[in-house]
């Protein structure tokens, strides 16, 4: 068995542990406090074996920075690992969906999407220490407190240590019950379609009105029209709302759509379509406000040369390693849109993030650990 293997496999039961620590820690985006709370806890579990620094963010939880210290004497350049402490579930989570090991998994709010994850680069960093495995790169774990909201205060960050690195390593779940590695991710964007109408009594003075939610169902029409799924565009009014009383002609409505593109080049233009927007009724307005806001990771030759590398390095583990496409987005989409050769989807194996049925796969925790230390010894 490859030494990596058997020596994750062999600290199993305290990942696990771990795992549990984690996950019974809860850490919503829009609860500073406890976020920081997790922060100390990660933090705490690495000190005996790395330097740890966290960066305020008003607003929201701290950042973390790890510096794990591991063998090797040259270190030459640096490989970013990429985490988030935040989850979509709200405090007292856990009263009815507590952590728990049944039918060979871990179940839990966040167990998947992340904290996992993050137990494993943990128990890979122990392993390259404890097998004194060189790396020679300097390694660099930076754990985000907002991702799940848009990251608007760690882009910066984010890029700052992306653009000093060789290369990164998202520890994201992977794609399916397979735990594909994912490559290419879509560009995420929201807009926000206001229409401001003229109010008027529906019975007495129906037509000196001007309905704002007659106006806006027309528009989503034709918002809706934007979707081009052979170009990898998708269009999605997604929440709608307007007006005041059934017996009043609406004067506002609002429509949130969400937008994801394959393609950076094809953002402006879609971009130009929004603002664009003409009303059909001309006693209306239309505003726009909004846009991309995380550019798609595009696989690009650097990102398959890392694949091919986690690839190889699988096989040494006697697991196939596949990628996918996601049309969901990361942190790993800024460091990519830099031109760092990132890959994403590094972390646990499972199914139901964001969903009551979030777990993880107990048999999938060795190989994993075993491929994110592999990655961070051959990079």
């Amino acid at each position: 068995m490859d030494p990596l293997l058997s020596q994750v496999r062999g600290r199993q039961s305290e990942t696990i542990a771990l795992i549990r620590q984690f996950v019974e820690c809860e850490s919503p985006s829009d609860t500073p406090e406890a976020i920081d709370r997790f922060v100390e806890l990660v933090a705490d579990t690495v000190a005996p074996f790395a330097k740890v620094k966290t960066v305020a963010a008003r607003g929201f939880g701290r950042h973390l920075l790890v510096e794990p210290a591991l063998p090797g004497r040259r270190k030459q350049g640096q490989i970013l690992a990429l985490a988030h402490s935040d989850t979509v579930w709200p405090m007292g989570t856990l009263h009815s969906m507590p952590f728990r090991q049944a039918d060979g998994r871990l179940w839990g709010p966040g167990v998947l999407d992340m904290k996992a994850g993050i137990a494993f680069f943990i128990g890979a960093v122990r392993a390259l220490r404890e097998l004194e495995i060189p790396v020679g790169r300097k390694v660099l774990l930076q754990v985000n407190s907002d991702e799940e909201i848009g990251s608007p205060s760690s882009r910066a960050l984010t890029e700052k240590n992306a653009a000093r690195s060789q290369a990164v390593l998202v520890l994201e779940p992977g794609t399916g019950l397979e735990g594909k590695l994912k490559t290419a991710r879509k560009g995420v964007g929201a807009f926000t379609v206001t229409v401001r109408g003229r109010a008027s009594h529906a019975g007495v003075d129906f037509s000196a009105g001007a309905s704002a939610i007659v106006e806006l169902a027309r528009q989503i029409d034709r918002i809706a029209g934007f979707t081009h799924l052979e170009r990898g565009i998708t269009v999605n009014p997604g929440v709608i709302s307007g007006g005041t009383r059934s017996n009043v002609v609406a004067a506002e409505a609002h429509a949130e759509v969400d937008i994801r593109v394959l393609r950076l080049r094809d953002a402006p233009a879609l971009d130009k379509k929004f603002r664009a927007l003409k009303p059909f009724d001309r006693r209306c307005r239309i505003e726009v406000t909004g846009g991309l806001n995380r550019p798609p990771m595009e696989r690009t030759a650097g990102i398959v040369a890392l694949f091919r590398a986690a690839q190889k390095l699988g096989r040494e583990l006697g697991v196939t390693v596949e990628e996918s496409l996601t049309g969901g987005g990361s942190d790993g989409n800024f460091t990519a849109a830099l031109g760092i050769p990132t890959l994403d989807g590094l972390g646990a194996v499972g199914e139901g993030a964001h969903a009551a049925n979030e777990s993880v796969l107990i048999d999938r925790i060795a190989d994993r650990t075993a491929l994110i230390a592999k990655l961070l010894a051959t990079v």
